[in-house]
């Protein structure tokens, strides 16, 4: 794997930061865009926009063609049974919303469970609070250990007859831990629940199939895999797809409207009402293209190694608390330093020409659980070197000193 290489494939990565080379350590919340990305948004708009579907022109016919050919490489990559299974979104978010909105609402009543992990990020515990409430479910969290991450044991013990769904991130946004989602999708499915997966962390980072891991639903973000904003998809089993109600309701996703009633088309596009997001799908498809060009395995790798260094360079500065196990993690190490605020960590580590997340991430009940208010957090991706986690730990020994740590 030729990081030189992939490098320059990354024209925002080859520029002056407050007069020092950008080090962007910020992936996890979005990662940066190849060139091949930025070309295939272009050429769709400057070459073939048109809208999909309905069109009978060329321009229409290519703008399809692009668009349902995305489709299949989405389903391709996470090795999906079908293409229409995957029913494009404007991200993670929505795709567990609409998960919770037209399945759950519609299948669980008082006394149904509801399990989830005191790790999840915002986007997959608001949607099962409102559910909740909604009809009745009570809403159960997996226990974490002192580590952050949770045993099969505990889930075991917290998952029951009761139990409707179960819904997971694979990986944490914040702990980096990687959860054992076959093993997970095994005990619901035993338990005759259906399982729910945010693969926002995961998909950009390693091999995903959804059919070997079992699950019924998988959702993720394409800005964070090196593809456009306001593109994501959701995986289904087709059995509970072709089951569910629309949410949003206009164009595009009926099949026959009278006066007073209408039918919905088949899926995916009973729930992809509207013009839909052209562009962002094609950019989606440029960016799985790049991924696999490179090979997922060499992407984890690389990644494994950076995280590992990252953790191992940063667990030697004084005052520097890691949070998340140090094993089996994923592209990210979360941090604070005693007695200096993360945000405070982030602005110095900007005049350097550093860039990395601070605040809750989108997880306060965690930060909660790690009796914090905020962390600090560097993340990894296929463009980042060791050369460059050097130059955070020279930052924060330097942010350590500029507030006076350790001096009496």
């Amino acid at each position: 794997m030729n990081i030189h290489a992939i490098r320059e494939q990354f024209p925002i990565l080859h520029q002056e930061i407050n007069g020092h080379p950008l080090v962007y350590l910020d992936s996890a919340a979005s990662s940066q865009k190849p060139r091949s990305v930025i070309d295939a948004v272009r050429n769709y708009y400057e070459l073939d926009h048109a809208n999909v579907h309905r069109g009978v022109h060329s321009l229409g016919s290519r703008a399809t063609d692009a668009y349902e050919g995305a489709r299949e490489k989405v389903a391709r990559f996470i090795h999906a049974p079908s293409a229409e299974q995957i029913v494009f979104t404007r991200g993670t978010t929505t795709a567990l919303n609409l998960v919770a909105s037209s399945y759950a609402r519609a299948v669980c009543q008082e006394g149904d469970e509801i399990v989830i992990t005191p790790m999840e990020h915002h986007s997959n515990l608001i949607p099962w609070q409102q559910v909740a409430k909604a009809t009745g479910a009570t809403l159960k969290f997996i226990p974490l250990q002192p580590d952050g991450t949770i045993t099969l044991e505990d889930a075991e013990a917290t998952i029951t007859d009761r139990t409707k769904i179960v819904s997971v991130t694979y990986v944490s946004n914040v702990l980096g831990c990687v959860n054992p989602i076959k093993q997970l999708a095994e005990l619901a499915h035993r338990k005759g629940a259906v399982i729910v997966v945010d693969g926002a962390q995961s998909t950009p980072h390693m091999k995903v199939d959804v059919q070997d891991l079992d699950v019924d639903f998988y959702a993720f973000s394409g800005h964070k895999m090196c593809g456009p904003t306001g593109i994501g998809a959701l995986y289904g089993r087709r059995s509970l797809l072709e089951n569910m109600e629309p949410i949003e309701y206009g164009g595009e996703m009926i099949d026959f409207v009278e006066l007073y009633e209408s039918t919905w088309k088949d899926i995916p596009y009973r729930f992809e009402g509207g013009t839909p997001i052209i562009a962002g799908a094609v950019g989606l498809g440029a960016a799985i293209d790049f991924l696999e060009q490179i090979g997922m395995d060499a992407i984890d790798q690389h990644e494994k190694h950076l995280t590992k260094y990252a953790y191992d360079v940063l667990s030697n500065i004084d005052g520097l608390t890691i949070y998340g196990p140090e094993q089996n993690r994923v592209g990210l190490v979360t941090f604070n330093i005693d007695d200096v605020h993360p945000h405070d960590v982030a602005t110095v580590l900007d005049t350097k020409g550093i860039a990395i997340r601070a605040g809750h991430h989108c997880c306060q009940p965690l930060m909660r659980w790690l009796n914090v208010s905020a962390t600090a957090r560097a993340s990894f991706y296929i463009y980042n070197t060791t050369d460059e986690i050097d130059r955070l730990a020279d930052a924060l020994i330097q942010t350590k000193e500029f507030f006076g740590y350790g001096i009496e």
